[in-house]
This record gives structure tokens, C-alpha cells and sequence, in this order.
């Protein structure tokens, strides 16, 4: 890795021209590579926490002034709590799966001693645009040598002592290795995402991690395909036959496990079977621990009547915009689904469903249901990039998903969607073998025939 402060279009050519090397590079090579970073950030942990805690008492201070949000506060910590253990581990773990490059997905024999096979391979120069997430660096880094990819970093500044303490032991680590240094590039240079996003002759994919606003900018700031998500409105629906105690763990997890993370749920759906069997347990849980519930009419009156009256209290009226927003903190809004009177029985389901597909931003989206034909008609009809039966939200991440882990979560519904891993960084190609045959020995009567005859792959 290179701590850069060259042009835009000296960092662009230097990727494109790295990631040629690194995408021909053994698989033996990359994976040292991986064990090089793994044991030099290792070592270097005191001096980077030392430069976390720096950006921390910075950070502290701008969100006391107003002027830094306390989510992006809570991300930017790398002492929270199994986050530095994580971030190590997700190194180990990308290095030891299957290496993705030079796959053959599909063999076809085209004709005798004419044959095709598609072989998956990197998809270029990656560029990546996060705000306060200083484990990205290595997380981006292990993906992108284990899949064969250049990457261009460009860090948020509320984090910059971290990035800087991170990218020098990662670089330091690249240096004993067969990686090429300009391989990954971390950008110092302040106001140049403009200009990289204009490099779209050297850059292949831009993925930006942060705030909608910033993820909205770079859609519409460039010609580059671009990978991500701008919101996590994310869902829990629970059905009248949801195994209570259940959900009151999954709804715990799913709002205050992580309130700041893109997988928090955001907004409850609840039955109106429901209402007095299920919600007052999880109500009360969650106002005991501190989350903040904006009701529509009828769970606030359902509440209202079962809760005590310190915590009915509490209780506060939800707005329209209520379910379009991502909180990112421990405030949950939550709606009844209401069955029309003489309605069918299964059209709860079906208003569930809607509701979800028109306010989801299609990241991630559960059902709570003892019943497997309610759960599969649910994840097949909402149109989310993850669909949940029974478990928690929180569980859309690429180290759970056993990706090792993550360049971030995907709401495209081309490429790559879900949680993004080495799959997701790799594209194909199409090579053909032949034996002299051109285009124009086929076709017409006296041609030669296709076989177009599909074969094994070894």
C-alpha cells in the first residue's frame, strides 16, 4: 500500500497498470501477501489504537459541537468491543477461502477442436470512497489482493491519524511481498473525489461507504458503475404465529445490537393479532434498555392499555416520515398491519409485503413466523437485497455470511447484490481454443454445423 498524494490521474494509471501484475499473480503470493498485513497491523496495534483514540477525542468534540453525527462517532471506534479482534480475523479468513480467480463456470465444445470456457477474473481498479470506518483499509485491502483488484482508498478526514497508522503497517507488510506497492493506494490529497470519479478510463468500479448523501453524490457524479447502497431501511414483520420470546431477542439484536450499523432494523411491523400477545414484552424490553418508540394509533392504544405507566410514558406518536427514515440510533418506529373487515385471512401478509417493498431501501428485510409457507411466500415477494426468516437483521454481513468479509452491502440488482465479498470483486471472461476455424466456414447449406454441445467441468 502507497500513502499517495499524486494527481487523480497518476493514482488512476497506476492502479490500472498494478492491477494487471496482480491479477496474474499466484494464488500462493496473494495469500502471503494476506499473512504479511495480518502480522504487521498485529504488531503495529498499540500505535494504531494510539491514532484511533486521537481521531476519537477529535470526533467527540465535533459531535458536542453538533457538527459530526453521533453514528458516524460510533463507527470511527476501533476499541468498541471485538471491532480491532474482528477486523484481524477477516484477514485470516479471506486468505484461507477458495481463491476466486480462474474458474471455469462454463464449457461448451462449439465444434470439434473449437471450444469456450468462461473463467471468472478480477474486475480492475476498484475505487473506494468511506467516511469514518477505519477498518475498511484492511478489509478492502484483503479482498481486493485475495480477488486480483487495484484499489484506490479515499478516507474520510474524521479518521485520518487511524488511516495513516493502518495503511503504513499495511504498506510496510507489502513491501516483503510479490504484491505491487501501487496495488493499493491510500489518497492523502484533500478534493480529489471529483476528479477520480471522472478517471473512468483507468477506474472499474466505485464503491462508496458512508452516509446517503455521500452515496447519492458519487451516483450522480459519475460514469463509473458504482456499487453500494444509500440507505439500511431495514424491516422486521412479525405474524400472529411468531414464536414470542424469539422475537423479543431478534428485535433486541436487530435494533440495539449495533443501532448505528446499515443492518438495524428501522421499522417494526406487527401484526394486529399481535398487538396484545406479542408487543408489550418486546415494548418493554426495548424502552428498559433505552429505545425510543414511535407508534402508530393502534400499538400506541394497545400499549397504552398493557404497558405500566412509567413506560407508557414513554411512548411517542409516529409521523408518516417515520417509515422513511433511517435512524441509526435507538429509536424504532413501528406500524400495525390491519386487516380490512371481511378481508381473507392471508391478506396481512400481502399488506405486509407492500408496505415493506414501497419504504424498504431493499437492504435487508425479515419475517417473524412459526409458519414455513407464510416465510418463503415472504422472501420471495419482497424485493430486498436479503430476506429473513426468523433471525436477525443483523445478520446481513459478509463475515457471517462466511465471506471472510466485506467491501460493503450491495441494493443493485446487477453484478453483485447482498453483502459484498470475493464473488461480488470478480467479473469473467470468455476465452475460446480453436484450431484454425474462422465465422465464415459456418452457415448456409454447405457449412459447417454448430455442436454447441455443453461439457463437464473438471
Amino acid at each position: 500500500m502507497s500513502l499517495t498524494d499524486s494527481s487523480p490521474a497518476q493514482i488512476a494509471k497506476a492502479a490500472s497498470v498494478a492491477s494487471r501484475n496482480l491479477a496474474i499473480l499466484p494464488s500462493v503470493d496473494r495469500n502471503d501477501a494476506l499473512t504479511a498485513i495480518h502480522q504487521s497491523l498485529l504488531r503495529a496495534k498499540e500505535s494504531i489504537l494510539d491514532a484511533n483514540a486521537r481521531d476519537l477525542s477529535l470526533a467527540s468534540k465535533a459531535a458536542e459541537d453538533g457538527r459530526l453525527s453521533q453514528s458516524v462517532l460510533k463507527r470511527l471506534d476501533l476499541g468498541r468491543p471485538g471491532k480491532w479482534e474482528d477486523m484481524l480475523q477477516g484477514i485470516l479468513d479471506v486468505r484461507d477461502l477458495e481463491d476466486p480467480l480462474g474458474k471455469v463456470t462454463l464449457k461448451t465444445l462449439l465444434d470439434d477442436g473449437l471450444t469456450l470456457e468462461r473463467i471468472t477474473c478480477p474486475i480492475g481498479v476498484l475505487l473506494i470512497i468511506f467516511e469514518a470506518r477505519p477498518e475498511v483499509i484492511a478489509n478492502i485491502a484483503a479482498l481486493a489482493i485475495k480477488s486480483g483488484n487495484a484499489a484506490i482508498l479515499k478516507g474520510g478526514k474524521e479518521s485520518t491519524a487511524s488511516f495513516h497508522a493502518i495503511s503504513s503497517a499495511i504498506s510496510s507488510a507489502l513491501t516483503t511481498t510479490a504484491v505491487p506497492n501501487a496495488a493499493i493506494q491510500l489518497v492523502t490529497t484533500r478534493d480529489v473525489i471529483a476528479s477520480l470519479l471522472e478517471c473512468d478510463n483507468q477506474i472499474d468500479l466505485v464503491i462508496p461507504r458512508g452516509s446517503n448523501e455521500l452515496v447519492r453524490y458519487v451516483k450522480a457524479s459519475t460514469r463509473i458503475p458504482v456499487l453500494g447502497h444509500a440507505d439500511g431501511l431495514c424491516h422486521i414483520y412479525i405474524h400472529p404465529d411468531a414464536e414470542p420470546e424469539s422475537c423479543v431477542r431478534i428485535l433486541l439484536d436487530s435494533k440495539l445490537g449495533y443501532p448505528a450499523a446499515c443492518n438495524s432494523v428501522e421499522t417494526l411491523l406487527i401484526h394486529q393479532e399481535a398487538l396484545k400477545t406479542h408487543l408489550p414484552t418486546i415494548a418493554s424490553e426495548l424502552l428498559e434498555k433505552g429505545c425510543s418508540l414511535r407508534c402508530d394509533s393502534a400499538s400506541k392504544d394497545s400499549l397504552l392499555s398493557s404497558l405500566p405507566a412509567d413506560k407508557s410514558a414513554l411512548l411517542q406518536d409516529a409521523v408518516e416520515e417515520d417509515y422513511d427514515t433511517e435512524f441509526l440510533s435507538p429509536i424504532l418506529a413501528i406500524k400495525t398491519v390491519t386487516v380490512p373487515d371481511n378481508a381473507p385471512d392471508d391478506i396481512s401478509l400481502s399488506l405486509a409485503v407492500a408496505h415493506v417493498n414501497a419504504h424498504s431501501s431493499h437492504h435487508t428485510d425479515a419475517i417473524l413466523t412459526s409458519s414455513a409457507s407464510v416465510a418463503q411466500q415472504f422472501q420471495a415477494s419482497v424485493d430486498s437485497a436479503c430476506v429473513f426468516w426468523n433471525t436477525s437483521t443483523r445478520m446481513a454481513d459478509g463475515m457471517r455470511f462466511g465471506f471472510g468479509t466485506e467491501v460493503g452491502i450491495s441494493t443493485n440488482k446487477i453484478h453483485a447484490r447482498g453483502p459484498v465479498g470475493l464473488e461480488g470483486l470478480c467479473i469473467y471472461k470468455y476465452a475460446v481454443s480453436g484450431s484454425g476455424q474462422v465465422a465464415a466456414d459456418y452457415g448456409g447449406s454447405t457449412g459447417r454445423k454448430w455442436r454447441h454441445e455443453r461439457l463437464g467441468i473438471d
